[in-house]
């Protein structure tokens, strides 16, 4: 007898998404050996997007805009065990992509006789315009790490409902930083695995505001949010803006801000968060190796990291220097200093 293919619900959230949401309904259609259901769960649209979902026959839902908001109220509409959470620019690759990512997901829970185990797919960017091919062959080879801080919401996020209800769900105390939440909570109850096949998703972002640009604000993201540092992140708000309303990203009013927040904390605080700093660059130092093993693949034609290899090996460890916490602290608040000069000129 046949084996009855996999159900999935897979939810969607959309604000103004009338020019993706279309390719994505269209190849999730096209999948095979596989049972979908697809929720849409709109944030306010005001251009067609709702319109689309129905004529697609995904299931609609109306909600106040915020991605975990919106993803959360998905999943209490879900019919489903299996939960994949995707965006509305991602583009499957394959019409058997989904059948096979629920396999590897069952195979590995099966294997280590755990349902902790989440999965998410390499991604491949899709681009309008040529330039920084390195950088986004780096970013897409990153994507397949399950390295901290490496796993976020445009890779897809396949789970069972069990583990999904475990973890509360996305958080929403933030308006974004949802999925990078959510993939540190399964890693610290369980772990993530690379999902066969690869997810498209769109280069808009980088392309609108610039790929340096967006790139050097999300790790300053990250830094804070590592820290724990919520004053950034209720003062920022005004100059981090929604998708659909970014254009050329201007980051001194970012190092601004983060002055004036040190100032206002006074010197020992911001000792504090300088150090914190320090070490979150230490921590993120492996990313250097790893670029030398991307840059140098497609001479060796092969996938191997040996960069990569000897940083874990020997260099990691030294991350535990409280010395070197310091040196990288200080190095930082000049890199900081010199460059929060730089772009106020410019503006």
């Amino acid at each position: 007898m046949d084996k009855e293919p996999s159900q999935v619900s897979v939810i969607i959230p959309t604000i103004n998404e009338a020019d993706t949401l279309p390719r994505l309904l269209q190849g999730l259609a096209d999948q095979q050996d596989i049972n979908l259901e697809i929720i849409v769960v709109d944030g306010g649209s005001t251009d067609g997007t709702q319109r689309i979902a129905m004529t697609q026959r995904a299931r609609l839902f109306e909600t106040t805009a915020g991605r975990g908001h919106q993803m959360n109220r998905g999943a209490t509409q879900a019919s489903h065990s299996l939960l994949l959470f995707l965006h509305a620019d991602s583009v499957l690759t394959t019409p058997h992509q989904l059948a096979r990512a629920v396999a590897a997901l069952l195979a590995a829970q099966q294997a280590s006789t755990d349902f902790r185990i989440a999965g998410h797919f390499q991604l491949r960017f899709r681009r309008s315009r040529p330039g920084h091919d390195l950088a986004y062959r780096f970013y897409e080879e990153k994507s397949a790490l399950n390295r901290k801080e490496c796993t976020n919401g445009d890779q897809g996020m396949l789970l069972n409902r069990q583990l999904f209800e475990e973890l509360g769900g996305f958080d929403e105390s933030l308006w974004f930083l949802e999925d990078q939440r959510l993939a540190a909570a399964v890693r610290r109850l369980g772990r993530w695995i690379t999902l066969p096949g690869r997810l498209e998703t769109s280069a808009r972002r980088f392309e609108q505001e610039g790929l340096g640009a967006r790139l050097l604000l999300s790790a300053l993201i990250m830094n804070f949010h590592a820290m724990g540092l919520t004053a950034f992140f209720q003062r920022v708000h005004t100059i981090y803006r929604n998708q659909d309303q970014t254009g050329n990203l201007q980051l001194a009013p970012v190092f601004n801000l983060i002055h004036q927040l040190n100032q206002e904390a006074g010197w020992q605080v911001s000792r504090q968060r300088w150090l914190a700093t320090g070490q979150y660059v230490l921590n993120h130092a492996w990313q250097l190796f790893f670029w030398v093993d991307v840059a140098l693949q497609p001479r060796l034609r092969r996938k191997k990291t040996p960069f990569l290899a000897f940083y874990d090996r020997f260099l990691e460890p030294l991350n535990q220097w409280r010395l070197l916490h310091g040196i990288t602290a200080g190095l930082t608040w000049f890199w900081f200093h010199g460059s929060r000069f730089w772009l106020n000129v410019r503006r």
